[in-house]
């Protein structure tokens, strides 16, 4: 875990919330965003979203005066190949995402952010050994007879909500490896991606099965601002984050996956007695870890000298 900022560089609790809330707003109401964008495959959306998020965030490490801070990364050699594999991880997590929204999979995709924090417990305990108290042993196993529930019942495996879990718990916990800012972070990744990018796009092109891009300036628009929707939410979350205790960012991660599961109801997605089940126990493993949260919270603060 990185270390706190100083209390100098905090917001104070009321605007720190406020400013993580708004990241994780839009991270829930992005679907309706890539909806708009049917007109591209789900693969030329992702190219597009790598192309405009990495000269976004130059500008904005720039404008914080972190450019040296983050070319100084290249002469770490370790750090560049973990950043390679988050960098294929979050590109494939990005383009589930929005295949799953094009193929109006919007309820799964929700589920998916509703397990992954419970999947981070699991991947902490098997793999780095970490505590595993009978609260967060609870919490998991009602996240498994969920998915249990879903598979025997409907006849289901929520393949792309597992898959939008599992690539996202990979990818922090590889980038748990590298002490740097995430916008640091979230540049080479994008910066990796980009000549790549390029590339497939013009193939694309080429090919006659791109763009979308030259086809209407409002096709233009709509693709250039994948750039400020993938960026805008991590930089709100990251400045927001730094008021704000554990447990409160433990509940305020659950606002996305709460709007993005009310955005699949909204556009009319299958929503059966099964789903109904397997969301519920997921939510009761989600409130059992919330209340986790604040009790080590509590303890923290009691045993904190005065």
């Amino acid at each position: 875990m990185s270390t706190p900022p100083p209390a100098s560089d905090r917001l104070d609790p009321a605007r720190a919330g406020a400013t993580a809330l708004a990241g994780y707003i839009i991270w829930g109401v992005s679907p309706v965003f890539y909806k708009w964008l049917s007109f591209a495959s789900a693969s030329e959306v992702v190219l597009h979203r790598a192309i405009w998020s990495a000269p976004l965030l130059l500008g904005l490490l720039w404008f914080a005066g972190r450019t040296t801070q983050a070319f100084a990364l290249l002469a770490d050699r370790r750090a560049m190949v973990i950043l390679a594999l988050t960098a294929l991880l979050i590109g494939f997590n990005w383009w589930l995402f929005v295949y799953a929204i094009q193929i109006e999979r919007v309820l799964e995709v929700s589920l998916g952010y509703f397990i992954n924090p419970l999947m981070h417990i699991a991947v902490g305990v098997f793999i780095v050994r970490e505590r595993f108290g009978r609260l967060r042993a609870l919490a998991v196993g009602l996240a498994a007879l969920g998915v249990i529930n879903l598979v025997l019942s409907a006849g289901v495996i929520p393949w792309i909500g597992l898959a939008l879990a599992g690539s996202f718990t990979v990818y922090a916990y590889l980038r748990r490896a590298i002490a740097t800012d995430g916008r640091i972070g979230l540049f080479w990744e994008t910066a990796i991606l980009l000549i790549p990018s390029l590339i497939a796009l013009a193939l694309m092109e080429h090919a006659g099965a791109g763009g979308s891009f030259l086809e209407s300036p409002a096709q233009a628009i709509l693709l250039i601002l994948t750039g400020p929707m993938t960026v805008a939410p991590l930089l709100f979350f990251i400045i927001g984050a730094r008021g704000l205790q554990l447990a409160t960012v433990g509940i305020l991660q659950f606002v996305a996956p709460s709007l993005q599961f009310a955005t699949g109801l909204f556009y009319g997605e299958v929503f059966t007695t099964a789903h109904a089940i397997t969301f519920a126990l997921i939510w009761a493993g989600l409130a059992v870890f919330v209340y986790d949260l604040f009790s080590f919270e509590r303890k923290q603060r009691r045993e904190r000298p005065a």
